[in-house]
């Protein structure tokens, strides 16, 4: 469960449209090391051309995040209800 306070954040960066707070800082660092920065956020630049179809909308970062949301919600359901059982039995 430890990993919840992660997911927590990253839905409700997806759901604001917010830029991760780490993104910044990737980005002035890699400045720093003489690196070439990139513009945009840290999934935009190296997940979405990967895993996400080229024309984003704001209502498929809605949906994603929701469907973030809810495959927890079904993992952490059936971890419990298998440790609720182990525990009767």
């Amino acid at each position: 469960m430890a990993h919840l306070p992660a997911v927590a954040w990253a839905a409700l960066v997806e759901f604001s449209g917010w830029i991760c707070p780490l993104t910044p800082l990737e980005i002035a660092l890699r400045h720093g090391a003489g690196d070439a920065a990139y513009t945009g956020d840290f999934v935009e630049h190296y997940i979405v051309a990967l895993l996400y179809p080229e024309s984003l909308t704001r209502d498929m970062q809605i949906k994603l995040g929701i469907a973030v949301v809810l495959l927890n919600a079904v993992i952490y359901g059936v971890v419990l209800r298998r440790q609720h059982r182990r525990q009767r039995a």
